[in-house]
């Protein structure tokens, strides 16, 4: 079944769906036939997919996998360059723009919480990063001790410091900094922008399983990252100049198995640890969505196939299109979204 929409509301409504979830969940390959039911592409919202050479760790679907679906927003930058929220919305509302310019209803799907938070309510512009007041946070973390910038923002602004985590050091460090250049807690900031564009009228879908099955599914896929060649992947990139240091590095997979390549300690140990740390990061995940509102949950079954679950999410999407439709535009004939494309040239610019 193909959702149906028409053009008023495409137009006037700029509908669109994002569907979240933790690690290892299924997003993916749910998301892949979404798109094919909407026959629409993948708006991929996932910090880790914008580097280039970096497969395996980042779990990015295989061309195959893909089944002919574009993604777009994936292996848009070098490991060794930088990427943020703000380039993300910028490339990602190009990307949106130019799906509704053919007719179709973009549909994002990811895990990072951040980026798509920025996309579907805007993004608060501080300011400008200040490296040299990064390098010396930096430096006073590695004199002091794991945990001292934590410790320095629970003094200047504990809203912030509560909702981070201590090894978060990259947020930890531009709240300071923003705390330092503006004078203002970040966490004052946030709440006087309140977030409060609304450039689309956004379906969330949240996808979720049982916490025994989702740990289970993420012990499997480290195991099958590694079946893959992700010890091998990670050495060529460190063999390339891409160095621990790097925020791409201390990814997922990377960051263990790099400790594990250098010495640091044995395969199992390398293993172990990047288990217990996919569970830590699923975990903040779904910390991050509950916090998100009118986010609709959708438990998945062990024994349901991603045919099946796919099918509940359409039939999720066609009920928001057709309040849509009933509350914007009752006199208009419906399209599909396959009609929708055929006629577009006739009704651009109308």
């Amino acid at each position: 079944m193909i959702p149906s929409v028409t053009i008023e509301v495409l137009r006037a409504r700029r509908p669109l769906v994002a569907l979240l979830g933790p690690t290892a969940v299924g997003k993916s390959r749910i998301g892949i036939l979404v798109a094919n039911s909407l026959e629409t592409e993948v708006l991929t919202a996932d910090s880790r997919q914008v580097f280039r050479g970096m497969d395996i760790g980042m779990d990015k679907p295989s061309e195959a996998e893909r089944r002919g679906v574009p993604h777009r927003l994936i292996d848009l930058v070098a490991p060794n360059e930088p990427f943020n929220a703000g380039m993300y919305r910028r490339l990602a509302m190009q990307e949106i723009e130019r799906v509704y310019a053919a007719g179709r209803i973009p549909l994002v799907v990811g895990g990072t919480g951040l980026y798509v938070r920025t996309l579907i309510r805007g993004l608060w512009s501080g300011p400008a990063a200040d490296w040299s007041m990064r390098t010396r946070f930096m430096d006073q973390e590695r004199e002091q001790g794991p945990g001292f910038l934590h410790r320095e923002l629970r003094r200047v602004d504990p809203e912030s410091a509560a909702r981070l985590h201590p090894r978060d050091l990259v947020k930890i460090v531009r709240a300071l900094e923003v705390s330092a250049l503006s004078h203002r807690p970040l966490s004052d900031v946030h709440r006087e922008h309140g977030f409060k564009d609304r450039p689309f009228t956004a379906l969330l879908i949240g996808l979720n399983r049982d916490r025994a099955a989702l740990y289970g599914r993420i012990d499997e896929r480290v195991e099958s990252q590694v079946s893959k060649g992700l010890i091998e992947e990670t050495q060529r990139l460190l063999s390339e100049g891409h160095g621990r240091q790097l925020g791409s590095m201390k990814g997922l997979g990377y960051r263990q198995i790099a400790g594990y390549l250098v010495g640091e300690y044995d395969y199992a140990e390398a293993i172990r640890r990047l288990k217990r740390d996919t569970r830590h990061f699923a975990k903040r995940q779904l910390t991050w969505f509950r916090k998100e509102p009118d986010l609709r949950w959708l438990m998945i079954d062990e024994r349901e196939s991603p045919e099946d679950t796919a099918e509940r999410v359409v039939a999720v999407i066609q009920e928001f299109l057709d309040g849509l439709s009933t509350s914007e535009a009752p006199v208009c004939a419906r399209l599909s979204t396959t009609a929708f494309l055929q006629g577009a040239g006739t009704h651009a610019g109308g």
